[in-house]
């Protein structure tokens, strides 16, 4: 899950920050997450910090184009998303301007920011081989790399490569390896 700032908008890092800027006591976030997973953290957030988060969900996509289509007068704050990917996809269109908090380089490492600083990612989803270890050996799946081996056709459970977070994990597997 990531998190980037709308341009023309008071940018939000950490905490309170946007509060303690001089931001209003309101944000608001367009969230690409399911409404009834995000609401809670919403809650928690305006419980913590005093501030209220007015939010509008739907698809990435969606939301990335009502941001272009509403440009300096978009009221988001902050787009929160799935997916990495989706986060670079909207700051390539120049929907977002940098963060510019010592909070956020602090705490949060170089690899989960997105260029110039443009977006920051909050969270990170593991990609874990499991196997049962009565039918394969540990070292014949021990990297990503093995599942391409023929031995494996017809022998894997996996999400449909429609997905965003099977695609954004062969695209870093791509900018890894090759």
């Amino acid at each position: 899950m990531g998190l980037g700032c709308s341009d023309g908008q008071s940018p939000v890092a950490v905490g309170v920050e946007h509060a303690a800027s001089g931001g209003a006591n309101k944000l608001v976030v367009y969230s690409s997450r399911n409404e009834h997973l995000i609401q809670p953290v919403f809650e928690r957030y305006t419980a913590v910090s005093g501030v209220t988060i007015d939010y509008a969900t739907d698809k990435a996509g969606v939301l990335i184009e009502r941001i272009k289509a509403e440009g300096q007068n978009t009221r988001s704050d902050v787009l929160l998303t799935v997916d990495a990917g989706t986060l670079g996809f909207a700051a390539n269109q120049g929907l977002f301007q940098p963060l510019n908090s010592k909070r956020v380089t602090q705490v949060v490492p170089a690899y989960a920011r997105g260029a110039n600083d443009l977006w920051v990612g909050l969270s990170l989803r593991a990609r874990t081989l499991v196997y049962s270890t009565e039918r394969v050996e540990p070292g014949e799946l021990s990297t990503y790399a093995a599942l391409a081996d023929a031995t494996w056709r017809g022998r894997l459970c996996l999400r449909t490569a429609k997905k965003v977070y099977n695609q954004s994990l062969v695209a870093m597997l791509i900018s890894q390896y090759g």
